[in-house]
């Protein structure tokens, strides 16, 4: 093959997988109805393989040239997509959470407590709550799958020596009109919220209204760690209210924010594909440590199975303690020396 011949089709992918990205992203963000989305993905379309097809009929210079002009003002609009907090949200995720750090005593604004009966109708609560850092004594890491064990969004859940719980979701922010979309999550669909709330309203929606498989994990990390960890999320939480961000399927979401936050915490921590593939997260920290070593993954996962009790506590004030039954617990005091 002459290297001409590979030229081009080097061309020929780079003009094919951006044509590719290009359609995806017009699809997504390009402005007005659905109609005029069609239609400029269409011609978006029409046009890559105008270019594709001058490139094959040895009029390749004007056909990277004329394609390659397109692309740039495609990036050029794509950089001007800014994330914003000023849209019409749907009530899941309609306040921001925010925390205020006075010495010991953590306030947080908009924890979310709602009334599920179903996705579509529920009681709306935001309240304002408060805790003392120096009761905080646990962290639980809650994975809940919807579809195969590739996938799932983890929780993490802050336990307190009085009894009472708070949890952090990472989630997209979503529109009102808008439904989850694991490609909109690489097209800038979706603006990124941490949300604090209630195990009753974050778990029990999960478990008891859309039926989705859920486990709990103890995590294994210093005492110390564990109040970074619950301050970096207020700081992510709080740093969203100034500068928006989109929500990444990928680079920015559930798992990789919790990453970064522990690694800033812990140091060194390794990259691995499950953090990518988030349904094996908990291969992952009982990798490195931060599971509970003296029961195997597979016992720890089948204890940690939490759907069957979520359903039977319900609504039930003591919802915490039900899911946790059986679930090994580890004692603060095991804590002071151990690393993630």
């Amino acid at each position: 093959m002459s290297s001409e011949s590979i030229l081009r089709i080097v061309a020929t992918l780079f003009v094919l997988l951006t044509a590719i990205w290009g359609a995806y992203a017009l699809w997504y963000q390009a402005p007005g109805r659905i109609v005029l989305k069609r239609l400029g993905v269409a011609l978006w379309v029409v046009f890559s393989l105008a270019m594709l097809t001058a490139l094959w009929q040895g009029r390749a210079t004007l056909g990277l040239v004329l394609f390659a002009v397109a692309f740039i003002g495609v990036l050029i609009w794509w950089r001007r997509l800014l994330p914003s907090n000023d849209r019409l949200w749907a009530d899941d995720v309609a306040q921001m959470t925010t925390g205020r750090v006075d010495g010991n005593r953590v306030t947080l604004h908009n924890v979310r407590n709602f009334d599920w009966r179903s996705d579509t109708d529920y009681t709306q609560r935001w309240e304002t709550r408060s805790y003392e850092l120096d009761r905080l004594d646990s962290v639980d890491m809650i994975m809940s799958y919807w579809s195969g064990r590739m996938i799932a969004h983890m929780l993490i859940s802050f336990g307190f020596s009085d009894g009472r719980h708070v949890v952090f979701s990472v989630e997209i922010r979503r529109e009102r009109s808008e439904s989850f979309s694991e490609f909109g999550g690489f097209f800038k669909q979706f603006e990124l919220s941490v949300i604090a709330a209630d195990e009753r309203d974050v778990i029990r929606v999960r478990t008891n209204v859309r039926g989705e498989d859920a486990y709990l994990y103890r995590l294994r990390i210093p005492l110390p760690a564990m109040r970074s960890l619950f301050l970096g999320y207020i700081e992510e939480a709080n740093s969203l209210v100034h500068a928006p961000r989109f929500y990444n399927t990928i680079t920015v979401n559930c798992t990789t924010l919790v990453y970064h936050m522990l690694k800033r915490i812990v140091g060194y921590l390794p990259l691995s594909y499950r953090l990518l593939l988030s349904g094996y997260m908990p291969e992952y920290v009982y990798g490195v440590g931060g599971l509970d070593s003296r029961y195997s993954l597979a016992e720890l996962r089948t204890r940690g199975r939490i759907g069957e009790r979520a359903k039977k506590a319900d609504l039930s004030e003591s919802f915490a303690v039900d899911i946790r039954q059986g679930v090994p617990s580890i004692e603060p005091k095991d804590l002071s020396a151990t690393g993630a």
